[in-house]
């Protein structure tokens, strides 16, 4: 049987026999739908692109002993060690592999998270293609001259496509209530993970090191007494910064399970997964719209109101999530302790005053300056030319003012104004025909 990559639906129950229960919670099969055809369309992915250069004998893979071929992936996939988030919970389909002595190690970057388990034979993988969305890989962790990477499908979308995602293919960040085995309390609950979570049902299952001040996480902690009791002492697991107490931290490439590496993950995945949502029903939109025209002898490139509207249903909250719109505020600082803050806020790209929009914040919010970095990411290029036009022409009648409802008032005037001249240098295509953004 063909074996499902689970790379970031961390927390949800994954194994085989709680198949049906994911089957269950599916919402949509647009996937299938004739231009996406998910599982019969070539992936032009980070993996892929890979694939080939390994093939081609441009690449090798250094393969060591003890992690196989992980150190050099996340090289050659610039993936930072610093990204390390350790879970401990049996949610993974290599539950047997994991417990709270040996967590899964989940790394990233803006579109690949990589799964690594001590003493599996396989490394697992999650890409993203522009059209496609969230794609599934494993590498075998033998040695060989190339390795190759295998794409999954079935078994994966089982949960990664469901109401969880959106009911597109993509990521999810599940929190659990955890036994001290690391068996989930799904009777107690469970809860998915954004930036608009209360820190209270954050990271359950999850090791989590950094200082967050009397803010309190359900990471680092375990469920006492009975099933369905949700008891947890969060004073425990609070502002940890070393974990010897709970693993040995040389079994991992890093020595941290980063705070805000993790905070940062479960934007990106709400997002992206945001962002495949409006480029699938976009480009089903405009399928349906197609065969409208002919049927009704329309012009080909007649656009009805219909169509416009279904783009804002799954646009609007694209654009409301890469505002922050309901991001959960912090009351006290965080901080983080593997460095990836640092090297997260490097990356840039800068304006010409050397803002980003990855610089961070950390005492109120995430982000310095509340528009996502995801702006810049292939999935966000890739976007349908209509949906991409709907959340400029958003962004811009939020960011200069022109919209002050409700829904973005926590964005201040500064905040706004920031954020534009940011855009304004960083992100040609989001002025070029609009001569009133410059």
């Amino acid at each position: 049987m063909r074996r499902c990559v689970m790379t970031a639906a961390i927390a949800m129950a994954v194994a085989l026999p709680f198949a049906g229960l994911a089957v269950a919670m599916q919402t949509s099969d647009d996937s299938d739908d004739e231009v996406i055809q998910y599982l019969k369309t070539a992936s032009h992915d980070p993996i892929v692109r890979l694939q080939k250069e390994i093939d081609a004998g441009r690449v090798r893979l250094d393969y060591e002993s003890d992690r196989g071929y992980l150190k050099a992936l996340l090289k050659e996939l610039r993936i930072p060690i610093s990204s390390q988030m350790l879970v401990f919970s049996k949610t993974s389909f290599q539950r047997d592999l994991i417990d709270p002595y040996a967590p899964r190690a989940l790394y990233f970057n803006d579109n690949t998270f990589v799964g690594y388990v001590q003493g599996s034979s396989l490394v697992e993988v999650s890409t993203l293609d522009p059209q496609l969305g969230a794609v599934f890989y494993i590498l075998d962790q033998h040695k060989g001259e190339r390795p190759r990477f295998v794409r999954q499908s079935y078994e994966c979308l089982q949960c990664h496509t469901s109401a969880m995602t959106g009911g597109v293919p993509g990521q999810m960040m599940r929190s659990v209530y955890a036994h001290a085995d690391g068996q989930p309390d799904f009777a107690s609950g469970t809860y998915l993970t954004t930036d608009q979570s209360p820190l209270r049902e954050r990271w359950g299952g999850w090791y989590v090191t950094g200082k967050h001040g009397a803010q309190r996480h359900m990471g680092n902690g375990f469920v006492q007494g009975a099933s369905g009791t949700a008891a947890m002492d969060m004073d425990k697991g609070a502002n940890i910064t070393n974990l010897s107490r709970y693993i040995d931290p040389t079994h991992y490439l890093g020595r941290y399970s980063d705070i805000v590496a993790l905070m940062v993950a479960e934007h990106q995945t709400h997002l992206q997964n945001l962002i495949t949502k409006a480029s699938y029903h976009t480009r089903i939109a405009l399928r349906y719209e197609q065969m409208l025209n002919k049927e009704l002898n329309r012009p080909p490139d007649y656009r009805a109101e219909s169509t416009m509207s279904r783009i804002k249903s799954v646009c609007e909250p694209l654009v409301k999530a890469m505002l922050f719109v309901g991001e959960e505020p912090l009351t006290e600082p965080i901080t983080g302790m593997s460095g990836f803050a640092e090297q997260f806020a490097a990356q840039g790209p800068h304006d010409k005053q050397q803002r980003s929009l990855r610089q961070l914040d950390l005492k109120r919010r995430l982000l310095r300056y509340p528009c996502s970095y995801l702006i810049y990411s292939e999935a966000f290029d890739g976007l349908p030319s209509l949906a991409k036009q709907f959340v400029y022409q958003r962004l811009w009648e939020v960011l200069s003012g022109k919209d002050t409802s409700a829904d973005f008032a926590r964005l201040s005037p500064e905040d706004r104004r920031n954020v534009l001249e940011i855009l304004r240098d960083t992100k040609p295509e989001f002025v070029a025909g609009h001569p009133e953004r410059l």
